[in-house]
């Protein structure tokens, strides 16, 4: 099944006006453009937004129900932060990654910088919540991806391998998701750039919708959002 087929109608907001009601989201990465975006979308289709950054004034008069200023990549410190959500909220239903960074090159100091951005704090988050997601009646996963992973060059290599990283670990969730039979989803969206006309709208309309579709339809799916893709 394509992406472009299975993810046909993700844009319809008043569908997702009832899927995503009550359900609780972490917006991780949530201050940037983006993320304000997807806070925004997931609130208006009335989620309970967890927006988390690692710099406090990012995430201020953002749209969501809570705010928190945390190292999505210190493992200690994340687990404390779940325990506490767990306390407040019935059901952790979804994690929208949205971290990441850009440096060109292939040096140490870019790859050491990049690889704590766009792989730690997902692995961090992802292996903390991921029960958290299982247990869900619906449970999502979602990272925003880059189109250069298909056509890699040596001017981004740090970059491009580090993204193609996260793919793969969230192909393996959602293999292990399958294996199970639990009624969870993961998906990679994949951008040109997020900076694209209509591409910051599209994939915070397709985040908001990720609970209108059947899990068996969603899980695994790579799908490319773009100006001619539209949120297919």
């Amino acid at each position: 099944m394509s992406a472009e087929a299975s993810l046909d109608g993700m844009t319809d907001p008043s569908a997702a006006l009832s899927s995503a009601h009550d359900r609780t989201v972490v917006v991780a990465g949530a201050g940037g453009a983006a993320g304000r975006e997807v806070c925004a979308a997931l609130t208006a289709a009335g989620a309970h937004v967890v927006a988390v950054s690692s710099r406090p004034d990012t995430i201020e008069e953002i749209a969501a129900a809570e705010t928190h200023a945390l190292d999505l990549a210190d493992t200690d410190a994340v687990a404390a932060w779940a325990r506490a959500l767990r306390s407040r909220r019935p059901s952790i239903d979804g994690l929208i990654h949205l971290v990441g960074g850009w440096r060109p090159g292939a040096s140490d100091d870019d790859w050491e910088w990049l690889e704590r951005r766009v792989l730690t704090t997902l692995r961090v988050t992802s292996r903390e919540l991921r029960d958290d997601l299982s247990a869900s009646s619906a449970g999502r996963l979602a990272i925003v991806s880059s189109a250069s992973v298909a056509s890699p060059r040596w001017g981004m290599v740090n970059y491009v391998t580090l993204k193609a990283a996260a793919e793969t670990w969230v192909a393996a969730i959602a293999n292990g998701w399958r294996v199970k039979g639990t009624p969870t989803a993961a998906v990679t969206f994949v951008v040109e750039s997020l900076d694209g006309e209509g591409v910051g709208d599209a994939l915070a309309q397709s985040m908001a919708s990720l609970w209108e579709l059947p899990h068996e339809q969603l899980n695994g799916v790579v799908a490319t959002l773009g100006d001619d893709a539209g949120a297919a």
